[in-house]
């Protein structure tokens, strides 16, 4: 007992290690705070599973998240995409072929949802670091710089702008929330709480207003054939908070609209899926070839460290067994790969190139010697004797004979 007592302490402390780390990710990965802001894997205040899960237990209702990231929308038909959490500076300007890509969608009839990430401090990139030139403006020249790159403004494309006004100062270091105002006939609260300080500029008749601060719009819808856009400056309402605090189904449900697939975005946010084996494995559904694979490779470790067989009774008697000299193990050698009859003749062949390089034994006895053993190799099979042969030539070459 005591020789095993430090093995079963050692496998003891390490369970209970493994055991502790195991728990210390389960927790972090079920509140999801390892998770990106506004993500759908979240399930504390800053995320939005509760509205993921939430679409999830509706009837008719098929919700998935997006990990790809080759920024292909999916098929825009009867599909709501979710795109939460956006930062400002990639929207402002967009690549030529994300653009065409949106349009795309909504033109296949899909409608896509843009929730901005809540700003209370006002932007840098709103103050031109000089006053403009009279020549070439500063927005001129910046939309210049932009296409160049292969970026095109929403502006020019959407007719939409994006500016900042404060918000009220709270208590402390924080910000009181405004109050948006329906501005839309349509089923849904006529106030919310607003946490943050952009709203949408320069909008043509095209765009819908639904909510608004003040003058400003903060909210709107636009058409594109038989799809359409939803843009907010804020997404605290589709947050876990929100969900909990002040709820309001019906608007959540109009941002939705009326289709049965809805799609979170989370390569946006970092969470990208990167093809791998595991990932290959998946989707050929390979799970049976690797567990079969597993279960030869423990079946050959164990083949390998095990033997079936019993030792033998002697050799469970001792606790050693005698080796064996250079002699026994020549003449096992010589038992496994030269026949009886052949030994002889071996012997003789290897003794007389040996002869070559300077022998003891004179010429004439060496000759005498080959004659017994040509003698003997002309006797039929049954009439040889080795035994005898072999007397015979180490007689030749004592000079008995």
């Amino acid at each position: 007992m005591k020789r095993w007592f430090p093995s079963l302490l050692l496998f003891v402390f390490v369970a209970g290690f493994g055991f502790g780390l195991f728990e210390l990710f389960k927790m972090r990965f079920e509140v999801g705070d390892i998770y990106p802001t506004y993500s759908s894997l979240r399930s504390d205040p800053l995320g939005t599973m509760a509205l993921h899960e939430s679409l999830g237990r509706m009837p008719n209702v098929i919700v998935r998240r997006d990990f790809s990231s080759d920024n292909q929308l999916p098929d825009g038909k009867d599909v709501t995409y979710l795109h939460l959490a956006a930062a400002r500076s990639d929207w402002v300007s967009v690549p030529e072929d994300l653009l065409q890509e949106i349009n795309s969608f909504m033109a296949r009839g899909g409608r896509l949802a843009i929730a901005f990430l809540p700003e209370t401090e006002k932007p840098f990139t709103l103050a031109p670091p000089g006053p403009p030139s009279a020549k070439q403006p500063v927005a001129k020249s910046k939309r210049a710089q932009e296409r160049k790159l292969g970026r095109v403004s929403l502006e020019d494309r959407w007719d939409l702008g994006l500016g900042f006004v404060p918000l009220e100062a709270g208590a402390g270091s924080g910000y009181e929330p405004a109050r948006a105002a329906r501005e839309a006939e349509l089923p849904i609260p006529e106030e919310l709480d607003w946490h943050s300080g952009m709203i949408f500029t320069n909008l043509n008749a095209s765009w819908q207003v639904i909510y608004s601060r003040g003058t400003h719009p903060v909210l709107i819808e636009r058409r594109f054939g038989p799809g359409s856009i939803v843009m907010a400056t804020d997404g605290y309402f589709l947050s876990n908070e929100a969900l909990a605090k002040a709820r309001h189904a019906d608007l959540l449900s109009w941002l939705v609209g009326p289709h049965q697939h809805v799609v979170f975005d989370e390569a946006h946010l970092g969470l990208v899926e990167t093809p791998g084996v595991t990932a290959l494995m998946r989707q050929y559904r390979l799970h049976g070839l690797a567990a079969g694979i597993l279960l030869l490779a423990g079946l050959f470790i164990w083949k390998n460290s095990l033997s079936f067989i019993p030792p033998l009774p002697e050799i469970q008697r001792s606790e050693s067994v005698a080796g064996r000299d250079a002699g026994a193990g020549f003449v096992n050698l010589l038992r496994r790969n030269i026949a009886p009859r052949e030994v002889l003749k071996v012997c003789f062949e290897q003794w007389t190139g040996s002869q070559v390089h300077g022998g003891r034994h004179s010429i004439r006895r060496v000759d005498q010697a080959q004659a017994v053993m040509e003698a003997e190799a002309a006797r039929a099979k049954v009439e040889q004797d080795p035994v005898r042969a072999y007397r015979e030539i180490c007689a030749v070459l004592k000079g008995l004979k």
